[in-house]
C-alpha cells in the first residue's frame, strides 16, 4: 500500500480551480416554492429577491454558501444546519406591495359550543354502577 501511495504521490499536483471545477464543486440546486434549497439533508433559505429558480450551493467547513446560478454573486451564507430548516434574512418579502392572502369575502362562519342534551343518552341503560 505504501509503495503504491509513494508512486502515485510523485505524479500528483494541485488541481487548478477553473470555471469547470468551480461548477463541479458548487452543484446546482433547485429552489423550492417556499424559498428553500436542499443540501446535505438540510433546507436553507434563499432571499426572495433572487428571481431565478436554480442556484449553486457549496460548503466550506461549518458554513454553507449559496451563490447565483452563474456563480457571479453570493446570495447568502448559513451555518451548517442541525435542525430542519434554516431561514435567511429577507427570505420572504413583507412590503405592502406583497399581498398577504386576506379573504376576498366577509367571513360568515360562526363557531358555537352546543349545550349538553337534556335527555338521557341511549347508553344510560348500560351504567351498571348507578343506584336505582
Amino acid at each position: 500500500m505504501r509503495e503504491h501511495e509513494a508512486a502515485c504521490s510523485a505524479n500528483t499536483r494541485p488541481l487548478e480551480v477553473t470555471a469547470e471545477v468551480e461548477r463541479y464543486l458548487c452543484p446546482r440546486r433547485k429552489i423550492s416554492f417556499d424559498g428553500f434549497v436542499s443540501f446535505e439533508g438540510h433546507r436553507y433559505g434563499v432571499p426572495y429577491w433572487y428571481v431565478r429558480r436554480e442556484c449553486r450551493v457549496n460548503r466550506e467547513g461549518r458554513v454553507v454558501h449559496i451563490y447565483s446560478d452563474d456563480l457571479s454573486r453570493e446570495l447568502v451564507a448559513h451555518a451548517v444546519g442541525t435542525g430542519a430548516d434554516s431561514w435567511c434574512e429577507r427570505q420572504w418579502e413583507t412590503s405592502p406591495a406583497q399581498p398577504e392572502g386576506l379573504p376576498t369575502q366577509p367571513v360568515g362562519t360562526v363557531v358555537e359550543q352546543i349545550a349538553p342534551p337534556r335527555t338521557k343518552p341511549g347508553f344510560e341503560r348500560f351504567d351498571f354502577g348507578r343506584a336505582e
